[in-house]
């Protein structure tokens, strides 16, 4: 049985080898993102010396829901900065997304709107609450940020739905963004 500390450092390096360097763990992803289960279960083994058994508990108990398993494949839900095609098919989002992020952040998002940076998305969430919890990642002053995510859609701009609820959209320009929430927390 794995310790909670070890649970943390497995899931890391998952999300880090199945979203930006698959090549450090001896992976090769395919066009969507997928690879075989064995191979990471070959590879965590390897690093962490921990069961089939505990990986697939701390996969099936990530309270992020990072990972997708398909049979005999896993991916990373989302987040992804190597280059595939997650092929989720374009989805209605509700009216509005939030987006959870360092206050220090606000004044360049106001002017630029949300990029997806290194990632191949912006990550919106679907509730205030999840967005608060995004945003306490970061340290000082979070902000949330709600997105007329109706009026994007109306204005052509696409949204999917990862496997584990999170919204993802190519950019957000500043005209769909109202700053909710500003405090230490």
């Amino acid at each position: 049985m794995s310790s909670r500390n070890q649970d943390t450092d497995v899931s890391k390096f998952l999300s880090y080898v199945l979203r930006h360097a698959p090549e450090e763990a001896g992976l090769t992803l395919d066009g969507e993102g997928w690879v075989e289960f064995s191979k990471v279960q070959a590879a965590v083994r390897t690093r962490f010396g921990i069961s089939d058994a505990d990986l697939a508990r701390i996969i099936e108990e990530n309270p992020k829901k990072r990972f997708t398993l398909d049979g005999e494949r896993i991916r990373a839900a989302q987040g992804h900065s190597v280059a595939i095609d997650i092929a989720l098919p374009p989805s209605e989002p509700p009216s509005t997304l939030y987006h959870g992020t360092s206050a220090a952040n606000l004044s360049p998002i106001l002017a630029d709107g949300l990029k997806k940076m290194d990632r191949q998305h912006v990550h919106l969430s679907p509730d205030h609450e999840t967005a608060l919890i995004v945003a306490r990642r970061r340290k000082g002053d979070v902000v949330i940020l709600e997105i007329d995510a109706g009026k994007m859609q109306a204005d052509g701009q696409l949204f999917f739905k990862s496997e584990n609820g999170v919204w993802l959209t190519d950019q957000v320009p500043p005209a769909y963004i109202s700053p909710i929430t500003e405090t230490g927390i």
